[in-house]
């Protein structure tokens, strides 16, 4: 299944999938809350979700579709930010694909996910999950990249399906961990020391 918000995207998508006889499109979602209800009914091998660096909902939708008996999730992007490498490869999504990668990168993609396999770049991976001696937690680099773009602990909250209380205990323990003077501190500590 292919999920994307663009309509003209995901017909080309679609149209290059179909242009492969060992993939079948069985389904096109125009959102991906669309694309969660559409697995959960028809249990597609593999849903390709596309989404632009921000939207997190993205990301959760393609969680829970690969927590689904039978289904698996690929992200397709343009960019992928640390966190988003992070989170998708801490999670049960199956793989990531950039939007410049040949379309032969995808179908070999398309079919180590649907064999099992899970499909990152190593590149990409090893840049984003390399602490380089940080003493934060995935979870606390992910919050104080968030502070760094400038959201709210309300909006953290949002965009990690965190309570606000809880996002303030990481920055708190961040703040702590570094030695810094505030959130503000710890975000210019971590920034030079290239952890975000």
């Amino acid at each position: 299944m292919v999920s994307d918000e663009l309509q003209l995207s995901r017909f080309a998508l679609t149209a290059l999938l179909e242009r492969s006889e060992a993939i079948r499109v069985v389904g096109a979602a125009g959102s991906s809350l669309d694309a969660l209800e559409f697995a959960e009914t028809h249990r597609p091998d593999v849903t390709i979700i596309s989404f632009e660096g921000a939207d997190n909902d993205a990301i959760a939708i393609a969680e829970k579709i690969a927590s689904l008996p039978g289904c698996r999730s690929l992200l397709l992007a343009t960019a992928f930010s640390r966190t988003v490498v992070r989170q998708a490869f801490s999670s049960g999504i199956d793989g990531m694909v950039q939007r410049s990668a040949p379309p032969r990168q995808l179908f070999d993609a398309i079919h180590r996910v649907h064999q099992g396999e899970r499909v990152f770049d190593p590149e990409l991976t090893v840049a984003a999950l390399a602490n380089g001696g940080c003493p934060l937690t995935l979870r606390e680099l992910s919050v104080l990249e968030y502070v760094a773009q400038g959201d709210t602990v309300t909006e953290i909250s949002a965009r990690l399906h965190l309570s606000e209380g809880t996002v303030r205990n990481y920055l708190s323990s961040v703040v702590a961990k570094l030695g810094a003077r505030n959130r503000i501190d710890a975000l210019r500590i971590a920034q030079s020391a290239h952890w975000i």
